[in-house]
């Protein structure tokens, strides 16, 4: 039988509900609870939002956070790639720049050791 989670803004009232089998590990349910409420904070707070274009801009941050957060989770580095260049270009960074901040990125990476390019190839 399915379960049940209530996650409601405390500011507007605005109430999500996730219903599902849930896992029985206390921490996931943990975190299934407190991302519930996360996004319940955020969409009652897009909603309160006055200023259509605003209102639009704020939900189109979270739906572009959610979609890497999506990409990120099937592994899928190609789409996130897309989706961050895609956020980059229409906050006005130029390709160029983009480039420079992903060689820099890759850079810092490497010297941290926390980039394998070959992870699937023995040491």
């Amino acid at each position: 039988m399915p379960e049940e989670y209530v996650a409601t803004d405390s500011v507007t009232g605005l109430k999500v509900t996730v219903i599902g089998d849930f896992p029985d590990d206390p921490d996931d349910r943990v975190r299934i609870a407190r991302t519930t409420t996360l996004f319940t904070r955020l969409f009652a707070a897009i909603l309160a939002t006055e200023q259509t274009t605003e209102r639009r801009q704020r939900f189109r941050a979270v739906e572009t956070q959610l979609e890497v957060a999506d990409a990120l989770i099937r592994q899928d580095l190609e789409e996130v790639q897309r989706l961050l260049r895609d956020t980059l270009g229409a906050m006005g960074i130029p390709e160029e720049q983009v480039q420079a901040l992903e060689a820099e990125l890759q850079r810092q990476l490497e010297s941290l050791g926390g980039l394998d390019p070959t992870p699937d190839e023995p040491a």
